[in-house]
């Protein structure tokens, strides 16, 4: 048995809506979110935290897969770039009565601090999530001292 699909439109008068679209815009803008990094078109969250011997980038990526994300490290910056392609159509010649899920790029970079060692980089996506732990550099790491 096939359910019937509603979609329901509605007419939106412009003008109701430029106040709402430019409060986000503004909102955007003045936290810095999206734009710090060139343009984030998809604003999925990012996470940065350290401990004594490694630094953790953990960043949201739902929906992406691994073959779609791109990670350098280049002059002590971390950039993470994830494409995300339209759908093809898997039912030629169907209508299209909602379609919200198209093209989607992500972008952020990091200045990382001076402790970090590049060399050493452990990258995973799990559960829509890209974990990225970085080891810091040998000689920064805190030692314990004794008294004589």
């Amino acid at each position: 048995m096939v359910l019937p699909i509603r979609v329901h439109r509605t007419f939106n008068d412009p003008m109701d809506v430029l106040p709402r679209e430019f409060g986000t815009l503004m909102d955007r803008f003045l936290s810095r979110r999206d734009m710090a990094d060139g343009g984030s078109l998809a604003p999925y969250g990012v996470d940065v935290r350290a401990d004594d011997d490694h630094l953790y980038v953990d960043a949201e990526l739902p929906g992406f897969k691994k073959e779609e994300i791109d990670i350098t490290l280049e002059n002590s910056t971390l950039s993470i770039t994830a494409d995300r392609k339209e759908e093809p159509d898997s039912q030629p010649g169907a209508e299209w009565l909602l379609r919200e899920r198209r093209y989607t790029r992500f972008t952020r970079s990091f200045t990382l601090p001076p402790t970090v060692d590049g060399s050493s980089v452990d990258a995973k996506l799990v559960d829509g999530v890209l974990k990225i732990t970085l080891n810091k550099r040998e000689e920064t790491k805190p030692r314990k001292i004794s008294v004589s």
